[in-house]
């Protein structure tokens, strides 16, 4: 399992918004508001790294507000 967080920046006044419907996405954990350089703070999970990128490009990426995404995968050192 690969775990990530997801930080997003939103349009001015769509954080809320964006964070509601990202937390109804298959494969997300947790969406929360945040304040800060970033907006809202995703945290995800798939089975292998490739199924990571296809949530973040095809679901995540495509909700109505954001402007930019920045994933960090989780690792285990």
């Amino acid at each position: 399992m690969v775990h990530a967080y997801i930080l997003i920046q939103t349009e001015v006044g769509k954080a809320a918004a964006v964070a509601a419907e990202i937390s109804t996405i298959s494969g997300v954990t947790s969406s929360e508001d945040v304040t800060g350089p970033y907006d809202v703070i995703v945290k995800a999970a798939a089975d292998t790294v490739d199924q990571l990128g296809q949530l973040v490009v095809a679901k995540v990426q495509n909700v109505e507000g954001i402007t930019r995404t920045l994933t960090c995968p989780v690792v285990h050192l």
